[in-house]
């Protein structure tokens, strides 16, 4: 009894008048602070949706829910005690401490804003950036968010993005399909030519607008080098590509036009 006592008499000295009402004014800023953010955040998506680029509808979307959320914050700190001043205080202090070491996101800060004025390219686009393909999902202040044709996500740094090359893959309605052949000396190559004509001639995919090109390059070690470059809508671009590849294969096996490969030829000796 003297312990079941003690308890309440504890429980009872905890929950004074004036923790109460803190608890209470806190539950009532969470309460309706979160639910006034969600509805903020809806009706920014709803305002913005469609009037700008994908990228800006991101930019102000998150701006408005974080400064939201800092509001709610700072809001309950002051409920605990925290006076503005003091924290603008501390955060002078942090910030002087970790100044050098917020170098990078800086930089990344100033690269993104170069980014979203300056519109390399937009969310949806797909780009090369190093040795990484992918699809832009967001474009934020911080970094890039990417994800490629294998379904992995990739985040690279804005000023990565500054800093090297970057190419649109889909900036562009349409794109030029470059098939390197070669063929053998012994071929004709008007009659070479003619075929690629007749491959583009017969395949829906390809425009025939630009006109293809057909160049022989050099004459390699082992056969003539030819570029054979049709136009295609960007998003026929693979499907085409493998189409003129195998038309290709079959057009030349049917008239015996020879695909050279390299030959090697092994001489075997004695040394004296």
């Amino acid at each position: 009894m003297l312990a079941l006592a003690s308890i309440t008499d504890a429980i009872a000295g905890f929950f004074t008048p004036e923790r109460v009402s803190l608890i209470i004014r806190v539950a009532l800023v969470l309460g309706i602070g979160f639910p006034i953010l969600t509805l903020l955040r809806k009706l920014t998506i709803k305002l913005t949706q469609g009037k700008l680029s994908p990228q800006s509808e991101q930019l102000i979307q998150r701006s408005v829910y974080y400064l939201g959320f800092l509001i709610i914050l700072v809001t309950v700190l002051n409920e605990f005690g925290f006076k503005l001043s003091a924290l603008l205080g501390a955060a002078g202090v942090l910030g002087v401490a970790i100044g050098f070491a917020s170098q990078t996101s800086v930089s990344n800060i100033i690269s993104g804003i170069f980014l979203i004025s300056e519109k390399p390219f937009v969310v949806g686009d797909i780009v090369q950036v190093g040795n990484t393909t992918g699809t832009i999902r967001s474009i934020d202040l911080l970094s890039i968010k990417l994800q490629t044709p294998d379904n992995r996500f990739v985040r690279v740094p804005n000023e990565t993005m500054i800093k090297t090359e970057v190419i649109n893959i889909t900036r562009f309605d349409t794109r030029r399909v470059n098939i390197n052949l070669s063929v053998s000396y012994k071929e004709d190559l008007n009659k070479v030519i003619s075929l690629l004509d007749q491959i583009v001639a017969d395949e829906p995919l390809a425009l025939k607008e630009p006109k293809h090109v057909t160049i022989i390059e050099s004459f390699g070690d082992s056969g003539i080098s030819i570029l054979f470059g049709v136009w295609s809508n960007t998003q026929d671009f693979w499907d085409l590509k493998n189409a003129l590849m195998l038309r290709i294969k079959d057009v030349f096996e049917q008239n015996k036009i020879e695909i050279p490969y390299p030959h090697r030829q092994l001489v075997s000796g004695k040394i004296d």
